[in-house]
């Protein structure tokens, strides 16, 4: 192998999403590659151990891996992403760019290594199934899948079902009492918190990556004061929405749907012609209120991380 894997430093980021560009496959991907590196390599790096890595000849990249701990698992060492430039591939360079990530990730405390997304800074869930040189790598290397995850597309053309007006929506909601509106950094720490005590999981982190920054946003619902849902969009790409959560007393009150397509319309308004809604629980729900369908699917890996990887 006629390239040198080296650690890259943050005066090598342009050059990372300019190989993005060309590396990642799926064009949705290429698009937001500068969206994309900004979240793995900068944004998180503020939260978690980031470890960015690159196969170089020369002075060309022609590979690149970013990894990170899990911040409430620091045993759990991510790949968050692997892009090898399309001439340089099957020669060796994503197995280097792995080996290296893994022997810094164990360096770090991980005894386990996942391809998996990392919230609440993550790109994919895990790896697309149409990558498929990357789904036989992930096997030859000995991972095991042991998770399915999938996205669902919301069409965000005009006249289409994820836009429909939500007016009459919010004015019965009024008549409950129920305000709808959209949030700001002043109801970040509330919005955070019921988050926290009502769902766990990470999603006070990404309202915390979409509440108040560019390409990003929230809107809410409350009662007196009270929270009773939000829904928000941009926090790990521009064009991926959540997550959202209802409190159980107000479910099935129609709150859900109006937040969620108060988000599309902020979406479609920036530009977006389709939302993908990510790492997707409640598949009924997003098919009934914004007609969005299953598209992406992608699969989850791990493994442990050797003694002394090589």
């Amino acid at each position: 192998m006629d390239v040198e894997i080296i650690e890259l430093g943050p005066d090598r980021l342009p050059t990372v999403v300019d190989l993005c560009r060309r590396a990642l496959d799926l064009p949705e991907d290429a698009a937001e590659a500068t969206a994309v590196v900004d979240t793995l390599a900068v944004r998180a790096a503020a939260d978690r151990p980031v470890v960015l890595v690159g196969a170089v000849r020369g002075t060309e990249l022609v590979g690149v891996l970013i990894g990170s701990v899990a911040q409430r698992d620091p045993g759990r060492g991510h790949v968050d992403l692997l892009a090898v430039a399309p001439a340089d591939r099957r020669r060796g360079i994503g197995r280097a760019l792995l080996a290296a990530a893994e022997r810094r990730l164990a360096g770090l405390g991980a005894v386990e290594l996942l391809l998996a997304g990392n919230p609440p800074y993550y790109a994919w869930p895990g790896i697309d199934v149409r990558y498929t040189p990357a789904v036989c790598a992930a096997l030859r290397l000995g991972f095991r899948q042991d998770r399915t995850a999938w996205n669902m597309t919301a069409d965000l053309t005009a006249g289409s079902a994820a836009l429909r007006p939500t007016e009459a929506a919010e004015r019965r909601l009024a008549d409950q009492g129920v305000t709808v509106r959209r949030a700001g950094p002043a109801d970040l720490p509330a919005l955070t918190a019921f988050a926290r005590s009502t769902f766990g999981g990470s999603w006070d982190g990404e309202l915390a990556g979409s509440v108040g920054r560019p390409d990003a946003g929230a809107h809410l619902a409350e009662r007196d004061g009270e929270l009773l849902g939000f829904a928000a969009y941009g926090s790990s790409r521009p064009s991926w929405f959540g997550p959202m959560g209802t409190a159980p007393a107000a479910e099935g009150s129609g709150i859900g749907g109006v937040l969620l397509r108060r988000c599309l319309r902020d979406q479609a308004a920036a530009g977006h012609g389709s939302a993908q809604i990510g790492w997707v629980g409640p598949v009924p729900f997003y098919a009934g209120s914004a007609g969005a369908r299953i598209e992406r699917v992608f699969w989850l890996y791990r493994k442990p991380i050797d003694a002394a990887p090589a």
